[in-house]
């Protein structure tokens, strides 16, 4: 028929998608493209109806008006598979045809299935992280608080125990401590904690650890070190490596109630191409610590990184010690891996990239640090109220005089109107409003001279890549000790 060749042309065979045209339901017509995605042969299908396209139910809800709708299409076969079909109305001089351009979405739908599923995983663990977090941290708020009311309660009374006081703040003491511990290994586990990294040997910083490793293995386990005897140095932060080990360690302790053997191994590594799914070819240092224990089976190993995921009973452990170490590793752009089989042992293997260039030398060793103040004028910015405070109570009583503001606003309104010079800024990062850097930087605009320091206990906005500091900054951490807030300003001070 004339018609037919006319639609017949190249630029139909030539289409993308699936063409189907009908003639009042009637298959008249199909490109290349419909045979491949639905199997039938031209032969096959030509003079049809066009219903043996599509599933019963897609039949009957199937109206044929012209637009885009998705239906369920089925294939020669019998399987089902989404399809885009987009309709449109045509006159030719033999009548009306209606030209189908079908398009078969099963990856599309596919990954709107993975996305949901991601998802839903995502929420899963968010909400197993959350009510990790709220269950230690519940604990240790409850400790705090009751701690804190024995300690009222006591120095109301009408003879005030001393000893007794003393004991309850100590207790408010340790778990304030326990929950910055708690706190510092979260941080390291989204890697959004402060790393000071550095220019290492990873057998110095083993060697330093030891005290520490055996400390945490007990009298009952043996400790043995077999260091390579020379290694390229290595980039990190060497007190998070220091944890590292003594985190694997106690697992490794725990592994071990009656004794055993715990090994700590250095070497060279050169990964080639393709050889490490999450690492780049070259040169790293191979750091192993393996154990005698009772082992871990595929399942737990599989799982062994989640956070807050452990097997000890009654809550015995935060199940942060393996999270914290993989976000260690990474954050040095390294990777950690686990090998275990039950009744035989425990191995991790941990990769960092080995760098380029010599170790620097040591600092010399200085005498106490100086902490008092000379009068030098502060600025003290934080929008919590008590730290603010407690701040000011620290650096007034140490000889320093303290300007003090809740944000960034008050901050600038402070320094306009004060007359002498202010020697430096005390600010929080991360503040409603305005955060630190913006405030230190508007503030030194119009002061060159006041230097910054920034404390907080979340530091994102002031960190570079790989959360290390931005060159020229000085940050301290919450929470601080008096000693620490002292020793913090004295040296900004002194440059």
């Amino acid at each position: 028929m004339e018609w037919s060749e006319e639609l017949s042309s190249g630029l139909l065979q030539a289409a993308p998608g699936a063409i189907v045209v009908l003639d009042g339901g009637r298959i008249v017509l199909v490109n290349d493209r419909a045979e491949e995605v639905f199997g039938w042969p031209r032969a096959e299908l030509l003079g049809r109806d066009a219903g043996i396209l599509l599933t019963e139910a897609a039949r009957d809800s199937f109206t044929g008006t012209a637009g885009t709708v998705v239906v369920q299409a089925r294939r020669r076969d019998g399987a089902e598979f989404p399809a885009e079909v987009s309709l449109a109305v045509m006159e030719v001089p033999q009548g009306r045809l209606t030209v189908a351009i079908v398009r078969d979405v099963t990856g599309r739908h596919q990954l709107k299935a993975d996305a949901h599923s991601q998802r839903s995983e995502r929420l899963e663990a968010l909400g197993k992280l959350a009510g990790g977090v709220a269950h230690d941290f519940n604990n240790l708020l409850g400790v705090i608080v009751n701690y804190a009311t024995f300690v009222v309660e006591e120095t109301e009374s009408p003879t005030p125990d001393v000893t007794a006081i003393a004991a309850d703040a100590r207790q408010v003491i340790k778990a304030g401590e326990r929950g910055t511990g708690l706190t510092q290994q979260l941080l390291k586990f989204a890697r959004r904690d402060v790393v000071r990294p550095q220019l290492v040997d990873l057998n110095e910083v083993v060697a330093g650890a030891e005290e520490a490793l055996r400390g945490a293995i007990g009298g009952d386990i043996r400790l043995i070190t077999r260091l390579a005897d020379t290694l390229p140095p290595v980039t990190c932060d060497p007190a998070q490596v220091q944890q590292l080990l003594v985190s694997l360690a106690t697992n490794a302790r725990n592994a071990m109630p009656s004794g055993g053997n715990l090994v700590i191994d250095t070497a060279c590594a050169h990964l080639s191409p393709h050889e490490h799914p999450e690492l780049a070819a070259g040169d790293y240092v191979r750091l192993r610590v393996a154990d005698s224990g009772r082992g871990m089976t595929p399942d737990v190993v599989e799982r062994a990184f989640e956070p807050f995921f452990t097997t000890k009973p009654n809550h015995e452990a935060t199940g942060l010690g393996l999270a914290t170490v993989y976000g260690i590793v990474t954050q040095a752009g390294g990777s950690v891996s686990l090998a275990s089989e039950p009744g035989v042992g425990t191995t991790a293997t941990v990769l960092l990239p080995a760098s380029e260039g010599a170790k620097p030398e040591p600092e010399p060793e200085s005498g106490p640090a100086v902490t008092a103040g000379c009068g030098e004028t502060l600025l003290v910015v934080d929008d919590e109220a008590a730290l603010r405070e407690v701040a000011g109570r620290i650096l007034s009583g140490a000889g320093y005089r303290v300007l003090a503001a809740d944000g960034g606003a008050q901050a600038l309104e402070l320094a306009r109107l004060h007359d002498g010079a202010i020697d430096l800024l005390v600010s929080d990062v991360v503040m409603p409003g305005m955060l630190g850097k913006e405030l230190a930087d508007r503030l030194t605009d119009v002061r060159p001279d006041t230097r910054v320091l920034y404390m907080s206990g979340y530091a994102q906005p002031v960190l570079a890549s790989k959360g290390t500091l931005d060159p020229g900054v000085a940050l301290l951490e919450k929470p601080f000790t008096a000693e620490d807030l002292l020793t913090a300003v004295r040296k900004r001070l002194d440059g």
